[in-house]
């Protein structure tokens, strides 16, 4: 039989399992769109300066980082996590200015500049507006928790006052 996990082994019937986390869901969406980014990054860079002795780092370090951002997405439910995003998103956009200066191609390597910063804005957009929609949604389920513990005393009641007018 295969091991359970934690979240498993202290599942108990009709537990109600707490909303997940709208800010982690859009993060991980904007990281590895990122990391698609990044990976077409590096092999267009690499095309591009195919007979340069720096192609093939330029194209590894592209790959590094889009093995980070996947990998970041395991992280974003610790307090490293969003931290670490914003420094990725730092470390992405300096990766594109860096090859713009290393490479001769002129305006078609900056251009990728663009992309990086608007995925930089959309990595803002999902933190921000993610925050907002978690506060919201717990404050829902808070709520739906109160008035389903207040019906099943309602209930309850209902049912001890049956028994008593059935006894008498």
């Amino acid at each position: 039989m295969p091991r359970k996990t934690r979240a498993q082994r202290e599942w108990e019937p009709g537990q109600t399992r707490a909303p997940r986390s709208v800010k982690a869901l859009f993060a991980s969406t904007v990281l590895c769109l990122e990391a698609a980014l990044m990976f077409f990054f590096g092999l267009t860079a690499w095309g591009l300066n195919q007979h340069e002795w720096f192609a093939w780092w330029i194209f590894a370090g592209a790959c590094l980082l889009a093995v980070l951002c996947v990998a970041l997405c395991a992280f974003l439910h610790r307090p490293v996590g969003y931290p670490a995003g914003w420094v990725l998103q730092g470390l992405i956009t300096a990766s594109f200015v860096a090859v713009a200066l290393v490479t001769s191609e002129g305006l078609i390597v900056p251009l990728a500049v663009l992309p990086g910063l608007a995925f930089a804005a959309c990595w803002w957009y999902a933190v921000d507006k993610g925050a907002q929609i978690d506060v919201e949604k717990m404050e829902r389920y808070r709520v739906e928790e109160e008035l389903a513990q207040q019906a099943e005393e309602d209930h309850d009641a209902a049912g001890s006052a049956e028994n008593e007018e059935r006894k008498s």
